[in-house]
């Protein structure tokens, strides 16, 4: 065996074992990301507009989170800040556990310090020191899901904070630690 087999075939096995010990190791929906990538769809109901970006458990491109930064600014104040790339994998994890597809309505996404002040003084449902500020929290819907049961699926991954609002009709996750309200 020549040595370019040799090398192409030690990385060939060594990359496969990387991949399987990524696959026994991580979680069942973690390895199904791993190995797919999948669309998934945005709509902004404060500003009308829509993102679609493709999902890999790999993580993302630099252009993907800027997109993303971008679509979940601060609407009323247009500030932007980076969001936590852990909110895509509880989003990839819903759809994964739910079967759905359906476009993923964002109703807050980040909120400067000044619209949260704002927020917390109209409304006891504002966290004074909400995630949302960090850019660790999203107020959601699916389009083809029940908010409640999207609620349940959220709260049966134990992933962060997941908090149900029945009258506005949407679901708080956030990347905190495990908690439900």
């Amino acid at each position: 065996m020549n040595r370019v087999n040799s090398l192409s075939r030690r990385l060939f096995i060594k990359r496969s074992l990387h991949l399987a010990a990524g696959i026994v190791l991580a979680s069942p929906l973690e390895s199904i990301a791993m190995l797919t990538q999948e669309p998934m769809s945005f709509f902004h109901n404060h500003t009308g507009e829509r993102l679609e970006i493709d999902y890999s458990g790999e993580g993302y491109t630099s252009s993907t989170l800027n997109k993303l930064d971008n679509f979940l600014r601060d609407f009323r104040t247009g500030e932007v800040h980076p969001i936590d790339p852990a909110l895509l994998n509880i989003l990839y994890n819903i759809q994964q556990k739910s079967g759905r597809r359906g476009v993923i309505e964002i109703i807050s996404g980040y909120r400067s310090p000044k619209t949260n002040k704002l927020l917390h003084s109209k409304s006891s449902g504002v966290a004074k020191r909400s995630l949302h500020m960090k850019g660790r929290a999203l107020d959601i819907r699916f389009t083809d899901l029940k908010t409640s049961d999207l609620r349940d699926v959220a709260i049966s991954l134990q992933q962060g904070g997941v908090g149900y609002y029945p009258k506005s009709d949407f679901v708080h996750i956030d990347t905190g630690r495990f908690r439900t309200w």
